[in-house]
């Protein structure tokens, strides 16, 4: 003998859903407690409300004493169901329908349903008992309030605290209220503005202006005209091509400091700049733009164009004339110097022995290395300009006259003041020639300055005249470093071409000497075979190609492109690099000031 519970309820469409679980026995119990057979999740219904047990061919009703139901339409505490025509009972709200059944049946099938939209409500003294209505406003009135509540706390608070900061100027308050509004902390660079939000948000409710952020960063430009980086810009679609073109037309750039640089992300560092961010526009920027200059450019170890320094291609007078020129093209440099590096750095020539001499006092070793005459910048990432007077004169000294204990040398740079010092010379002393004047009797560098010895008695008139023309004349001390312009015949208004050298070749990208410190000079530079100081001794990018690759190469050094190129170009080095703390270099011009 078994009960045959069907529990049936509807969708939210309307679908019945019916469940079905099987009651072994003869006797059935329905209530509120979950123990019974039939659980009723009516508060109007009692913990255990009724039995129903099968006796014979019908089947009895019993009711808990004080309690009721309805059996067949009619209230009653007690009752009979026959399973010939079956029966219904309304408990509160759910009805129970045992269908007609056989006499002998072994399964009797009952049907559980709620009748009703809702429960059967208790009377008003059991309604307190489980319902905190009667001490709570009402649901529309609760919800008006927390929507102000919101407003007031969210809103106009924080706009209050707002303007009152800006008139009172209360910037050590512990707390502001518009710190609500805030979407996290700010970044490491930025974190010293916690309590200045003005300093960016510069109007309220207005987005982040670029001219809020250049009054900080006033180093900073553009990467490039903003239109021209919009077009070069990956995936550039049909519509988004029309609207730059009408911005363009309007004057409306896009692309602002935020779009990149995003704030209130957390304090952490800007992280490196991965190599898609320059080869997505650069790897094949001449498709994108045909009409610029710029080559493509994509990973260091299979597609990076020719290194093209900047460097002296002539003169305009006395101004040197700058051009960027690829190292294919095997570039002179124009610096109006004659220098040999290979006389200089030989091992074997009477420079080596000279070093050798003077190596107790300048510290010299068996011949000249680079490190005698190129001095580190303070920063480490460059290298001095070299003046003539530090690091030439212990060899090339221009001393002439000895006067007491002093020696007179002529004036380095400026061959006005030669000459005159000249014609002093030999208006106060009769017509010794010193050596240092006369190309048959020059002194070697580094010889001591025996004046006596290394005087020419040549007296008569027109003395001085020979000795200034013989200075500046093939075999004279200026005339083996200098380009020499002579002047016409009779005058002595000798010009030298004036000196300079880029201080930075690489205008851009950066190099820094400090990284390549364990390396040898000679590994990147050919200055031990460059016999003129017109060649440009930069190594090519196939020497650099030997320790670097690209940013997942398998070389010793993977170089991304933000290593050797900043985004926002300037005279310093990349923010990379900015960021492992090289911020004392000084900003130097492209070109060392001439000299003469």
């Amino acid at each position: 003998m078994a009960f045959l519970i069907r529990t049936v309820s509807h969708s939210a469409e309307g679908r019945e859903i019916v469940r079905a679980r099987r009651v072994e026995g003869e006797r059935l119990t329905v209530g509120r407690d979950p123990a019974c057979d039939v659980h009723l999740t009516d508060l109007a219904v009692a913990l255990r409300h009724l039995t129903v047990e099968r006796d014979s061919g019908r089947l009895k009703v019993a009711v808990e004493p004080g309690l009721s139901v309805e059996l067949n339409g009619r209230k009653a505490s007690a009752g009979i169901i026959e399973l010939a025509t079956g029966g219904d009972i309304l408990v509160a709200s759910h009805a129970l329908r045992f269908m007609p059944a056989a006499a002998g049946a072994d399964e009797i099938d009952v049907a559980v349903e709620r009748t009703g939209e809702g429960e059967v409500k208790l009377d008003k003294s059991a309604e307190r008992l489980f319902t905190l209505a009667p001490v709570l406003p009402g649901k529309r009135g609760l919800a008006w309030l927390l929507a102000l509540l919101v407003l007031a706390a969210g809103l106009a608070w924080p706009i209050k605290a707002y303007y009152d900061r800006r008139e009172k100027a209360e910037t050590f308050a512990r707390f502001h209220a518009d710190e609500i509004w805030s979407s996290g902390s700010l970044s490491s660079a930025h974190a010293g503005l916690k309590d200045n939000c003005t300093a960016c948000h510069v109007k309220p409710f207005e987005a982040v202006r670029d001219t809020a952020c250049k009054t900080c960063h006033t180093r900073v430009h553009d990467h490039a005209d903003p239109f021209r980086l919009a077009r070069a810009q990956p995936d550039l679609g049909r519509w988004r091509r029309i609207e730059l073109a009408f911005k363009e037309k309007f004057d409306i750039p896009p692309g602002r400091c935020v779009e990149c640089h995003t704030e209130h992300e957390g304090r952490q560092q800007m992280p490196a700049t991965a190599q898609r961010f320059c080869a997505d526009c650069h790897g094949d920027l001449k498709k994108k733009l045909p009409d610029t200059a710029l080559p493509n450019a994509g990973d260091f170890g299979r597609s990076h164009p020719s290194f093209s320094p900047v460097l002296i291609a002539g003169w305009n007078g006395e101004r040197p004339r700058l051009q960027r020129l690829s190292l294919a093209q095997r570039p002179q440099e124009d610096s109006g110097l004659k220098f040999p590096h290979d006389l200089h750095l030989s091992r074997s020539s009477g420079v080596a022995q000279m070093a050798r001499r003077l190596g107790g006092r300048y510290g010299f070793g068996q011949a000249l290395e680079c490190k005698d005459c190129h001095d580190p910048a303070p920063d480490g990432a460059r290298f001095q300009p070299v003046d003539m007077e530090q690091d030439c004169a212990m060899c090339h000294d221009l001393a002439f006259d000895r006067s007491g204990g002093t020696t007179r040398t002529l004036r380095h740079g400026e061959p006005a003041q030669v000459v005159a010092e000249l014609r002093d010379f030999y208006r106060g002393r009769g017509a010794p020639l010193p050596s240092v004047l006369a190309p048959s009797a020059r002194r070697r560098p580094g010889d001591a300055p025996d004046l006596h010895n290394r005087i020419q008695f040549a007296r008569g008139p027109g003395s001085a005249e020979r000795a200034i023309r013989s200075i500046f004349s093939p075999g004279g001390a200026c005339f083996d470093c200098h380009r020499v312009e002579s002047p016409p015949g009779g005058s002595l208004n000798f010009r030298i071409r004036p000196v300079a050298f880029p201080i930075r070749y690489l205008h851009k990208g950066w190099f820094d000497h400090r990284p390549h410190a364990t390396q040898s000079c000679s590994s990147c530079h050919a200055a031990e075979r460059s016999n003129a100081a017109s060649d440009l001794l930069i190594p090519d990018v196939a020497s650099c190609r030997t320790c670097h690759g690209g940013e997942g190469s398998s070389k010793p050094v993977p170089s991304s492109c933000a290593m050797c190129h900043d985004y926002h170009m300037d005279a310093g080095a990349p923010s990379m690099l900015i960021r492992q703390k090289v911020r004392g270099k000084k900003r130097e011009t492209i070109v060392a000031g001439a000299r003469r």
